[in-house]
């Protein structure tokens, strides 16, 4: 008789009732991305996004992800589209402004780290995203562009400092 009552939904007597539980996509690729596997990492964003289509954070983490794997080109795609979802983003308005400044766009950089500035993250690490995101201004209102070398810049984006 279960199996009558589990085909047409009314349940089962016992502990065998089997119920279909949907994995949870992104804490899987933020568990993958931590231990450097950002191919499996992105394909886990991805299945958190098709279930999450218009998740900024999600679209945050991927680009994240796309810029440590070097896809810089789809790095910003996707911090474009999650700031079109979520503009109050700070990481996205960060990440896509070095991006931007190493593709040579200091005038796209400034825009989004002066709005990464204006309303910066919290927590144990902001102060050093902060600092660097102040200097890389000052560095630009300076004329100096080129003195923010593209290798540090991808290093700060990545973690890799």
């Amino acid at each position: 008789m279960g199996f009558w009552r589990r085909l047409f939904g009314g349940g089962s007597s016992g502990g065998d009732d089997l119920k279909p539980q949907r994995l949870d996509y992104l804490n899987e690729a933020l568990a993958l991305e931590r231990q450097g596997d950002y191919e499996a990492a992105l394909t886990s964003y991805r299945l958190a996004l098709r279930d999450h289509p218009n998740d900024g954070r999600i679209l945050q983490n991927m680009a994240i992800a796309f810029t440590k794997t070097r896809r810089y080109d789809e790095a910003i795609r996707h911090y474009r589209r999650a700031l079109e979802l979520d503009a109050s983003l700070a990481g996205a308005h960060y990440g896509l402004g070095f991006l931007l400044l190493q593709r040579g766009d200091p005038d796209g950089a400034v825009q989004h780290i002066k709005t990464f500035l204006a309303h910066p993250p919290r927590g144990p690490d902001a102060q050093k995203w902060i600092e660097h995101a102040q200097q890389t201004l000052q560095d630009l209102r300076a004329g100096n562009s080129g003195g923010v070398s593209t290798s540090r810049v991808s290093d700060e984006r990545t973690g890799n400092s």
